[in-house]
């Protein structure tokens, strides 16, 4: 599906979920403004991922051979490590680009283009970046949480990111729109989004059992993992405590008390002392 034809059935799509729930809540999140229709296009994205998609899914990891799955999702992620890269070189983060482009460097060769991700088994990280993340470090608020039909949770400026993340991953050649023949670029479409749906399997079944609400669930946990990329991406120390506070204890404040006062040495030492240990007997010098 090209990005025309998928704003067509989004802008379809997003119509009939503001008609389905626009029901505003009595005490909004700030971060939120929108959520009764966002609550409207959840149910729609749940009812359409729990008729279809998901199945899919399930079935995907059912007849497909652990370690296939793993070398199509090694082979999509690697190859999405060039965009990642690129973004982390528009963000300004030299270290980050070099250790992204020595990932797909590394596992391209030695893991088989991708099928095995050996940079991960030496210790070399992933990196997850987009445009979205990028727009944030260039300070761009992130606006008001969106969730987008069938793509889900987002936000203004995420949602703003994603025609940014579709071009450049054409540019780059970091996802199947850059391929021109069409029968296997959407072929490869739709492996990357079951994959995909595949590897969140257990992450929605999570949900399922421990949120007592999940839209509000989703809604926070993205929000966090959003703005913990924007500090981790514009400062690598954001996190980290700040130990300059003037708030920590001053150990030279003149209150401590005086152990080099005369009277206090007086009444601290002690009665009486031996100048020294009492001499011992000498031993008799042996008899011829």
């Amino acid at each position: 599906m090209n990005m025309p034809t998928y704003a067509r059935f989004a802008s379809a799509l997003a119509a009939c979920a503001l008609t389905a729930g626009c029901a505003t809540p009595g005490n909004p999140d700030p971060r939120d403004p929108w959520e009764g229709f966002n609550r409207g296009v959840y149910k729609f994205n749940d009812t359409v991922d729990r008729a279809l998609l998901k199945p899919v899914a399930q079935a995907y990891t059912y007849v497909t051979p652990q370690p296939v799955r793993s070398c199509i999702h090694n082979i999509f992620s690697n190859v999405g490590d060039l965009w990642g890269a690129t973004n982390s070189f528009l963000q300004g983060r030299g270290h980050d680009f070099v250790n992204t482009l020595g990932r797909f460097l590394f596992n391209t060769t030695m893991g088989i283009g991708g099928c095995f991700d050996v940079a991960s088994a030496n210790g070399a990280r992933k990196i997850p970046n987009d445009f979205g993340t990028t727009l944030g470090v260039w300070g761009f608020g992130q606006g008001p949480y969106l969730v987008l039909p069938i793509l889900g949770a987002s936000s203004v400026r995420d949602g703003i990111g994603l025609i940014g993340d579709w071009q450049g991953g054409i540019v780059t050649y970091s996802n199947p729109g850059a391929i021109e023949n069409t029968r296997w670029r959407n072929s490869l479409w739709g492996l990357d989004i079951v994959d995909t749906r595949a590897s969140l399997l257990d992450t929605t079944d999570m949900v399922d059992r421990v949120a007592l609400d999940p839209y509000s669930f989703v809604r926070d946990a993205y929000l966090q993992r959003r703005a913990a990329m924007v500090r981790g991406t514009a400062s690598g120390e954001g996190s980290l405590p700040d130990y300059s506070d003037d708030s920590l204890p001053d150990y030279s404040d003149d209150s401590l008390p005086d152990y080099s006062d005369d009277d206090g040495d007086d009444a601290a030492a002690p009665t009486s002392a031996p100048a020294s240990a009492p001499a011992q007997p000498a031993a008799p010098a042996p008899k011829p």
